[in-house]
């Protein structure tokens, strides 16, 4: 897991890329730990060394992961979080936008709200729609062929 002095090829070793990145994060964290627990307060730095072993847990578990294992039916429910999120968080911001302007600037007027703030408002609509279109793709595509029944046979 210490890659200091050592230089591979990598078309001789195609490492996962979930691997990759454990080993990655691992060794920037590590130093980062080492660094900081000695100047930070004591309870302080027990955390940040629990963080770092969560960390390392859940790292070296994802690690296990083959994506080719993974199938695409398995990711129709994280797809269909994303597009909820979207959606939900545009429609939140853009929420908070209005209460915001409604609360600061009550001497603007609609069309002014907009004038000055249409940029804003570009960014929310636009992360609602698009979580919009992730929903709407993940409708359209096809669920997996089921095993037929064989209803002909007679029993």
């Amino acid at each position: 897991m210490d890659f200091e002095g050592k230089v591979t090829d990598s078309t001789t070793t195609s490492r996962q890329p979930l691997v990759l990145l454990r080993d990655t994060e691992a060794a920037l964290r590590r130093a980062t730990v080492t660094a900081l627990v000695p100047i930070l307060p004591a309870k302080l730095s027990k955390r940040v060394e629990a963080t770092s072993v969560l960390a390392e847990n859940s790292l070296n578990e994802l690690a296990e992961i083959s994506l080719e294992q993974v199938s695409d039916l398995d990711l129709r429910p994280a797809r269909i979080q994303v597009g909820l999120s979207c959606v939900g968080f545009g429609a939140l911001m853009i929420v908070v936008l209005l209460l915001y302007l409604n609360t600061l600037h009550p001497e603007l007027s609609p069309m002014a709200q907009i004038r000055q703030y249409w940029y804003q408002y570009v960014w929310f609509v636009n992360l609602g729609v698009t979580g919009l279109f992730l929903l709407g793709r993940e409708a359209m595509r096809p669920l997996p062929k089921r095993a037929k029944l064989n209803r002909d046979k007679v029993l």
